[in-house]
């Protein structure tokens, strides 16, 4: 007779049937692979990414999950944001119900998709929910078995709302935090940097727990966007250097 299963069932739905073609845009540089790697890599459970803009956070992260897709790690991919606005220009009262609410934050999810995949491909993924988008505001209660969250623009993010959606995690699951600390949008109460150094150490990394910094040799945006950021450093640090003489 064989032998009884009698390993833990986990509830989760079904795996992606039909791979998925994907093309790599951008020639990414070797910070960006070892992050992909440390997403594929099966005793992965978190990573906290931090970048500069330009730095392809979002589309490392992006690309990572649709390959979690086709090896079957996970069953589907959950794009998950702050709905806050720049801190210096506002838009005001959004009419509509929450997905007509929060669909202008989600523009940099479809903009890497459509870098990545073929519009069959990304209609299929969407209307067969293994991509699905949520707000911070609304993922209490929530369990994610064998899923792989983004959590994106994270430096938006408070403290507690990073706490509620790393406690969302739930078996063969993982979740990528992305934020770019000199952008946070919402006056010094960003949790980001905080709960990354909390997590920077030995012990996190034994608990599958990594995190990444990207800086300015890793954009791949544009030379343009390189320059930029080069630019401002130089004036940043030449700020800083004033104010502590």
């Amino acid at each position: 007779m064989p032998k009884e299963d009698k390993s833990q069932h986990i509830p989760q739905a079904t795996k992606l049937k039909d791979a998925v073609d994907i093309k790599s845009k951008y020639k990414l540089t070797s910070n960006q692979n070892l992050v992909i790697e440390k997403i594929l890599d099966k005793n992965t459970k978190c990573i906290f990414l931090s970048g500069v803009a330009g730095t392809a956070k979002t589309y490392s992260a992006i690309l990572a999950g649709l390959q979690l897709l086709n090896r079957k790690q996970v069953s589907s991919i959950i794009y998950v944001r702050s709905a806050v606005e720049s801190s210096d220009s506002k838009l005001g009262y959004l009419p509509g119900d929450i997905d007509s609410k929060i669909q202008p934050y989600l523009e940099p999810l479809m903009d890497k998709l459509s870098e990545l995949l073929s519009k069959n491909d990304i209609d299929k993924l969407l209307k067969d929910k293994r991509i699905e988008t949520k707000a911070i505001s609304f993922l209490r209660g929530l369990s994610w078995n064998a899923k792989f969250i983004i959590n994106d623009e994270c430096q938006n993010a408070s403290f507690k709302e990073i706490v509620t959606i790393i406690t969302r995690l739930g078996e063969f699951s993982k979740i990528i935090l992305c934020g770019d600390p000199t952008q946070s949008d919402i006056n010094g109460k960003s949790g980001f940097k905080d709960m990354m150094n909390l997590f920077n150490n030995q012990e996190s990394m034994d608990n599958g727990i990594f995190c990444f910094d990207l800086a300015e040799d890793d954009i791949v945006r544009s030379k343009f966007v390189k320059f930029v950021v080069g630019k401002l450093n130089l004036f940043k640090n030449a700020k800083s250097t004033k104010t502590n003489l």
